[in-house]
């Protein structure tokens, strides 16, 4: 984890309360009927999103470093434990939404009374020693980056919530400087084989499983300079894509049938169709599908399927990182979270990246959608999780999931690397995930 020294405190303690704010930030558009709920066991409400945030900066960080602390409520520390078992049982995924009592209030007081808890940590650092000081540092970056994973889950998982009112409402009005342009042509950008670095392997922060950097070889390919667009997935559709199973891995074939068998569509996620005009349900409520714009809210199986229609396939996760380093891949400016980004959008060739220098040809690595690979997610030769309680966080979930490589349009500003691992079971649709091909 990074380490920061005593002359840096006074940064990391502005930094927190940025981000601390840009959650608060998120719900200002929300009822506390809105935060209330959960749309399925995968998603939470936005309010425990907020309390369990919070809870992670008090168990790991007030509880052992504050001398004198006491927990806002013990209670809280079985409500809002996400899986640490290490730290205690957990109140059941499911069954989040239940969860009305303490209201929405009480956590916002829960969020202020920890919020000055943790200045006055940082304000009486002088009598900590060097050792703790750098400790405390890393778990401190750690809760940070860990709440802006929870500031897409909020945004991914109430726009799941909203999808399932008929009346498709609305998290923010569409902005009037909203504009879409046409996407570029896909180009095919050749990669020669080698051995490859991959992995993370500076001193800036880095979830564990990022880690060890290491070499792997890397054969001759190619990979797309664009994402897959909605106009070309819908070509998908209207092909029969959905009613051929030569296009489908076995578990993807048995996923589509449980799906027709529970009378849901066959198409991606937010997808609605009307008087035969597809459109879209997006935070901004439904929009006339854009055919220009990334497709998203596909599963894995579905990525496969589109793929092997085309007679291509999807990356590995090292072939995306190799490619987006040596392509010099960058978020474009007003990426992801910020200003008006909330939705995909279509690839320019003129978009400047965050540098002001020109645009790396490989298009929309960071500030779209997550993109499908076909690697596995497991440990890298060498890896160690995090020390202390803080340990059980990304390994003991490397088991049945699939690797996704860049970011989206709903990734807080600066929580997008080209060794970032995101992951997610080959199921699922309500991320913001969508198609790179390679061949």
């Amino acid at each position: 984890m990074e380490s920061l020294v005593i002359d840096a405190t006074a940064s990391i303690v502005d930094r927190y309360l940025k981000i601390r704010a840009q959650s608060l930030h998120l719900i200002i558009s929300l009822s506390a009927t809105d935060a209330q709920l959960q749309s399925m066991p995968d998603a939470s409400p936005a309010k425990w999103h907020l309390a369990h945030t919070t809870w992670f900066y008090e168990t790991f960080i007030l509880c052992p470093y504050l001398k004198g602390y006491s927990r806002f409520s013990e209670a809280y520390n079985y409500l809002y434990n996400s899986y640490y078992n290490g730290i205690g049982e957990q109140y059941p995924r499911a069954q989040r939404g239940l969860i009305s009592r303490p209201s929405l209030s009480d956590i916002l007081s829960y969020r202020t009374f920890v919020d000055e808890s943790i200045q006055l940590l940082f304000d009486n650092l002088e009598n900590s020693d060097v050792e703790s000081i750098s400790e405390l540092s890393g778990l401190l970056v750690l809760g940070l980056n860990h709440e802006q994973q929870h500031q897409e889950l909020l945004l991914t998982d109430i726009k799941h919530a909203f999808f399932y009112n008929p009346l498709y409402p609305a998290y923010k009005r569409l902005p009037a400087e909203f504009v879409e342009t046409e996407a570029v042509a896909l180009k095919w950008l050749p990669v020669s084989s080698g051995l490859a670095s991959v992995g993370h392997n500076n001193k800036q922060f880095s979830f564990d499983n990022e880690r060890p950097a290491h070499s792997t070889y890397i054969h001759d390919f190619a990979i797309a300079s664009r994402l897959v667009t909605n106009g070309e997935y819908a070509e998908f559709i209207a092909s029969g894509g959905y009613q051929n199973p030569e296009f489908w891995l076995a578990d993807g074939w048995s996923w589509l049938q449980q799906q027709l068998a529970q009378k849901h569509k066959p198409q991606p996620l937010y997808w609605v169709k009307q008087q035969e005009q597809w459109f879209e349900f997006t935070l901004f409520g439904l929009l006339p599908l854009n055919s220009h714009q990334a497709v998203t809210h596909v599963n894995y199986y579905e990525a496969s399927a589109y793929a092997n229609w085309l007679g291509v396939r999807l990356p590995t996760e090292f072939e995306w990182e190799v490619a987006a380093r040596q392509m010099n891949a960058k978020p474009y400016v007003s990426a992801n979270m910020s200003n008006i980004k909330l939705h995909p959008s279509a690839a320019t060739a003129n978009a400047m990246s965050e540098d002001n220098k020109s645009p790396s040809i490989f298009l929309q690595a960071f500030d779209n959608v997550w993109q499908w690979t076909t690697s596995g997610y497991g440990a890298y030769p060498g890896f160690s999780p995090f020390s202390g309680r803080a340990g059980e966080y990304n390994g003991k979930f490397m088991s049945n999931q699939n690797i996704l490589r860049g970011g989206s349009c709903v990734t807080p500003v600066g929580h997008t690397r080209e060794t970032y691992r995101n992951f997610f079971y080959a199921h699922q649709q309500w991320q913001f995930t969508g198609i790179r091909l390679a061949r």
